[in-house]
């Protein structure tokens, strides 16, 4: 029976693993370190005492791979979102606040409400997407904008950084163009917020790892490729240093690995180079915070943190394209983060009681035009070798939706002729 043979368990080997597994095909999957999940797993940090995210992220409704794979892993149940798509946010400099809420059908007339609309701005300022739209894949999102005003400061520029984990100046416009007609083009169905309840680790990755094990294929961990052995336009075997795993002639293999080890095991592929660091804060309170807003998410403007997450007695924040703050010491940044969290939640005086600084040096590849041009197929020239991880041509930024899509694109590729 023809094996696929997948390496590395974040998101999108797990997708390639869970794809072919519906499909009869047998899967083994390999991951160099002791747990599954890559950048988006969840654990119990000891100073905090709690389990929380390596990272937080926010999904949209119209991420349909995502979705998808949840419900193929019976965690389609795992996400909350508001009854509709909003997005509150506040401006620290000025103290307003406001709530993007887009209207269902994808004729945005929420545009001609003030109310709904980002304030301060005219219903000719949202004509510049079409900017985007009609961008070319050499120009960045600042190269087709506007970047002055409040509509480029409140929305392309928050907006730009969430999606791209990069400046404005830097982010290829096309990107962000695949972001706003995936969801904001489609109306407010395709546009809500969605967050995992208990965790990135208890929706994406633990339902995937008991069904693996279920079916008699646990992940091998532990198991750190060292070498592709290939000959006659084939991957022959898998060199994993103590032992090798022999390939048989049916046999696929799936390179679900992060672009700084791909150099070292198929030297022939060019990555797209190394992007911006996120620094992820997490705080935890003595009791749970009652949430003002009907979703625990809060966007902020002219401040060090981009975005907010409330999780009970947990407030996580988010700083994206985090290269300004990723060498200030902990102790002055977290103070710093904390007195932006009273602000923007109206804690007062509130304190924490304990505190966690996560800086992810290379959190997403550089979506730049130039990088996003290297970004490889899927398909590569040795026939049963495959490409899956967000830094390959997916068409998408570095999300969990196009993590996941990649590794369904594997999926399909390694799938052909495996089924008869």
């Amino acid at each position: 029976m023809p094996l696929v043979h997948i390496i590395g368990a974040g998101l999108a080997g797990l997708a390639a693993a869970i794809k072919l597994r519906t499909q009869g095909i047998a899967v083994q999957v390999y991951e160099s370190a002791p747990r599954a999940g890559g950048r988006c797993r969840s654990y119990v940090d000891q100073a905090l005492g709690q389990q929380i995210d390596n990272g937080n992220h926010l999904l949209m409704s119209g991420n349909h791979a995502a979705l998808s794979y949840l419900k193929d892993i019976g965690a389609q149940d795992t996400l909350i979102a508001p009854a509709r798509a909003l997005y509150p946010f506040v401006d620290l400099a000025t103290g307003q606040r406001w709530t993007l809420r887009p209207n269902a059908g994808p004729l945005p007339w929420w545009i001609l409400d003030p109310k709904r609309r980002v304030p301060d701005t005219k219903v000719s300022d949202y004509w510049s997407a079409l900017a985007i739209a009609l961008a070319s894949a050499d120009k960045t999102v600042a190269d087709v904008l506007e970047t002055s005003g409040a509509f480029y400061k409140r929305f392309w520029e928050p907006l730009t950084l969430a999606a791209l984990n990069c400046a404005p100046e830097r982010g290829q416009a096309r990107l962000l163009r695949a972001v706003l007609m995936e969801t904001f083009a489609k109306g407010e169905h395709a546009c809500r917020p969605l967050v995992a309840r208990n965790g990135l680790g208890p929706s994406f990755i633990d339902p995937a790892l008991t069904l693996l094990e279920n079916a008699g294929r646990p992940v091998s961990f532990n198991a750190r490729l060292r070498a592709l052995k290939h000959g006659a336009g084939r991957v022959a075997a898998l060199d994993f240093g103590e032992r090798a795993v022999e390939i048989g002639p049916d046999d696929k293999v799936i390179l679900a690995l992060p672009p700084a080890r791909i150099g070292p095991i198929a030297p022939w592929i060019t990555p797209p180079g190394e992007g911006e660091p996120i620094v992820n804060a997490h705080y935890r309170l003595a009791e749970p915070l009652k949430a003002d807003s009907e979703f625990p998410v809060l966007g902020l403007i002219n401040a060090t943190t981009h975005w907010i997450f409330v999780r009970r007695n947990i407030i996580s924040l988010t700083i994206s394209a985090g290269g300004a703050v990723s060498h200030t010491p902990e102790d002055e940044l977290l103070n710093a983060l904390w007195a932006e969290v009273r602000q923007a939640l109206n804690l007062h005086d509130l304190s924490y009681e304990a505190a966690r600084l996560i800086r992810e040096k290379r959190a997403t590849f550089d979506q730049s035009p130039a990088s996003v041009a290297r970004r490889p197929k899927a398909q590569t020239h040795l026939r049963n070798l495959f490409l899956a991880g967000d830094w390959t041509d997916t068409g998408l930024p570095a999300t969990i939706e196009g993590a996941i899509r990649s590794g369904h694109k594997a999926a399909r590729l390694a799938a052909r002729g495996a089924i008869d």
